[in-house]
């Protein structure tokens, strides 16, 4: 079992930054791959990022690629996104996954996660 929190979300002008977080808990964090991906409203839920904890692989969606940022912190168990330039596009809920590599994981599927946070908002405005 696996919890995960998200944390870091809020309103940003336009051009701004934001860092969130994903602070996860119970099973061993580090043999895990992470990803966030967003929702915005009237919208399904697609990929922004993804990485192998133990591993430098990282994935992102091209809307982001070059803007964002995945990183992880092994000692906090604690996944980053962090954000620059942001966009009013970026407008959404943001939601971290875990996948426990019990499983086939493709970094842009959701239904290759196990485990999903509540989400956070970010509101980005023009």
């Amino acid at each position: 079992q696996v919890q995960l929190v998200e944390s870091g979300g809020g309103l940003v002008q336009a051009g701004g930054s934001l860092r969130l977080s994903c602070a996860a808990s119970g099973r061993t964090f580090s043999t895990y791959a992470m990803g966030w991906f967003r929702q915005a409203p009237g919208k399904e839920r697609e990929f922004v990022a993804a990485r192998r904890w133990s591993a430098d692989n990282t994935y992102y969606a091209d809307s982001v690629k070059g803007r964002f940022t995945i990183s992880r912190d092994n000692a906090k168990n604690t996944v980053y996104l962090q954000m620059n330039s942001l966009k009013p596009e970026d407008t959404a809920v943001y939601y971290c996954a875990a996948n426990l590599g019990r499983s086939s994981w493709s970094p842009t599927l959701a239904s290759t996660y196990d485990y999903w946070g509540q989400g956070t908002q970010v509101t980005v405005s023009s």
